[in-house]
């Protein structure tokens, strides 16, 4: 038979729709291939627990509050929420005191409140200790004030229209305020157990006025600063003589080198004139010439230039019968000038017309005839 010739061929044993190399081929074939495998595996299945814990999470109802008068060791907080602090807690809803405000689960400081508990204790300060200065200072004011007087300025504070408080934040701002006043003022209970505050005596001192506190400060040390007022006026009278004898001194010093000046040229300008002016001057004339009318009610600056003269033993000074008048008269006794009036001509404009008015013999014998 033809078909017994023929072989036919034998179905394999085992033939499946996706070959096992494809699938073999599909993992990784490298380390990091299969790291990053891993990676990515452990990724996604975070994500998924995660997105089914918030879904849990958000799709279960919000615990209610648990009341504030539970006892906290036997409440079920597995079925209810704690009441947090500064709150108040019934039928599961919480509710915070005043001067709280309500933060997610929480009752944290309202700042409206905090700024006007800051604003009225600081009035309340400013009240107290300056009251308390002007007591000290002038012996009118108020040491100690009542809590109920107080709360009494604080309300009609609030009424004001500059520095009102808004009415909704006004009671748990003003408790708040007593609170700090508390840490910050002396406080103590009278006869009657009334509260009262008073400002205290390490904050009442920058509260006092400047004059205040000068005066009290010199009342203290009065011994001491009356020493130190006339040890200031004694250095002021010291240091004034001292400038007024020095200002003497260089202003006599000053008028006894023009006396000089003059008295030296007039024998040149006496020769000159064929001995018709006299050699000599009258001492009053140069006072009178060289001072001036407020200089002259002082006698010790001329007294001063005299006795310059008086030392100089190139001046010679004798007395004069001027029309029946004894005067004292200055004649210039060397012959020719030392050059010590040449120096003097080049640094003082003034001296060479002071001493052609004096040496000229009109003017002399003007004099003369006047006396």
């Amino acid at each position: 038979m033809s078909s017994d010739g023929k072989k036919r061929k034998r179905p394999k044993p085992y033939e499946t729709q996706f070959p096992v190399e494809l699938f073999l081929n599909s993992l990784p074939s490298s380390k990091p291939d299969f790291c990053r495998l891993i990676a990515v595996v452990s990724i996604a299945a975070a994500v998924a627990v995660a997105c089914n814990f918030v879904a849990t999470s958000f799709s279960q109802p919000p615990k209610p509050f648990c009341d504030t008068t539970s006892d906290p060791d036997g409440s079920p907080f597995d079925y209810c929420e704690p009441c947090p602090e500064n709150g108040e807690c019934y039928d599961g809803k919480l509710k915070c005191i005043d001067g709280y405000r309500k933060h997610v689960n929480l009752c944290v400081r309202d700042g409206d409140v905090d700024k006007a508990a800051m604003k009225l204790s600081k009035w309340v300060e400013v009240r107290l200790c300056e009251a308390y200065a002007q007591l000290l200072c002038s012996g009118t004011g108020k040491c100690w004030v009542s809590k109920d007087e107080l709360f009494n300025e604080l309300d009609n504070y609030n009424l004001g229209d500059n520095h009102r408080v808004d009415e909704s934040i006004y009671a748990p701002a003003k408790q708040r305020a007593i609170q700090n006043i508390h840490s910050l003022l002396e406080t103590k209970r009278d006869d009657y157990g009334i509260e009262e505050f008073k400002c205290p005596e390490s904050l009442v001192n920058h509260y006092k006025p400047l004059s205040c506190v000068v005066q009290q400060w010199l009342i203290k040390h009065a011994l001491l600063s009356i020493l130190t007022f006339l040890s200031l006026v004694g250095c002021i009278f010291i240091a004034n003589r001292a400038y007024q004898r020095h200002h003497l001194s260089v202003r006599a010093e000053h008028l006894y080198h023009e006396v000089c000046d003059i008295l030296e040229e007039k024998p040149l300008e006496s020769r000159r004139v064929n001995g018709e002016c006299e050699p000599w001057i009258v001492a009053s004339w140069l006072r009178d010439h060289l001072l001036s009318p407020k200089e002259r009610k002082d006698p010790l600056l001329w007294r001063k230039v005299e006795e310059l003269i008086q030392e100089d033993s190139r001046i010679d000074q004798y007395p004069k019968l001027l029309k029946g008048e004894s005067k004292v008269v200055w004649e210039w006794q060397v012959e020719g000038s030392l050059g010590s009036s040449e120096k003097r001509k080049k640094t003082d404009g003034n001296t060479p017309e002071l001493k052609k008015s004096m040496n000229s013999c009109s003017t002399v014998h003007r004099r003369v005839h006047a006396g």
